[in-house]
């Protein structure tokens, strides 16, 4: 862990301190759980903090990445206790610089730099809501945030490229004209849908979940694309894509 500025107070207003040796150990998952709800708070239910208020002079690297699956990894291995995942979701934050985007789990005194290969967040479920005689779309991610769609909300078709080793290969030779095919494979652009979620954070539809979409919503082919039109909130959303 790259630490670049001594500790700085910050959360102290959310009723904790934040000493050098406790945000020394920060790149330990469990200290980072612990530190992040001591600082936080008792909360009811799921709630995301005011990251935006929060403006920590420490910066620090995290052997952490979210992979295009959806799936986190630390320090190589995959992590499966869901409460930890759910939390630390809370605390994302996406920053833009020159056409650069860097991903971190940002405390009141510290941000910490990870790695996300896609998307940081997962939407696995999407059905329709009733409300006040209107019908919207409502998506739920992995992590537990819940969206509906509407023009703060949007969904995009994006492309994505698999850089090849996301996945591991095969160790076992295969015939090499096999192999250039996986390896060409690999590089392929895929088209994605995408939707934005908060804080400039944008979740993949998973295949499933998207494959419902396609279900409610209505398909329509125009120009040799096909159309996907969606009804939420009152207005209709199209999506274009390529016929075939």
């Amino acid at each position: 862990m790259n630490d670049n500025n001594k500790s700085v107070n910050a959360a102290s207003k959310y009723g904790t301190e934040a000493p050098s040796d406790m945000l020394s150990e920060l790149n330990n998952v469990d200290a980072l759980s612990q530190y992040f709800k001591s600082a936080a708070g008792t909360r009811e239910g799921r709630a995301i903090p005011p990251l935006e208020k929060w403006h920590p002079e420490q910066v620090a690297d995290m052997d952490l990445i979210i992979k295009a699956n959806g799936e986190w990894w630390h320090e190589g291995g995959h992590m499966t206790r869901e409460s930890l995942v759910n939390l630390f979701a809370t605390i994302l934050w996406k920053e833009e610089n020159n056409g650069t985007v860097e991903y971190f789990l940002k405390t009141p005194a510290q941000k910490l730099r990870i790695q996300v290969e896609d998307a940081p967040l997962l939407i696995n479920d999407v059905g329709i809501v009733n409300e006040n005689d209107t019908s919207w779309l409502e998506f739920t991610t992995t992590t537990g945030d819940v969206v509906r769609l509407d023009d703060e909300h949007p969904i995009s078709l994006n492309n994505y490229i698999a850089d090849g080793n996301s996945e591991t290969n095969n160790a076992n030779s295969h015939e090499e004209n096999n192999h250039e095919e996986n390896k060409r494979s690999e590089t392929e652009a895929q088209i994605r849908p995408y939707m934005t979620v908060r804080n400039g954070l944008t979740a993949l539809i998973g295949r499933n979940a998207f494959y419902h979409l396609t279900d409610i919503g209505e398909l329509t082919e125009r120009d040799g694309e096909t159309i996907l039109t969606l009804q939420s909130g009152g207005k209709s959303y199209q999506l274009s894509m390529p016929a075939g």
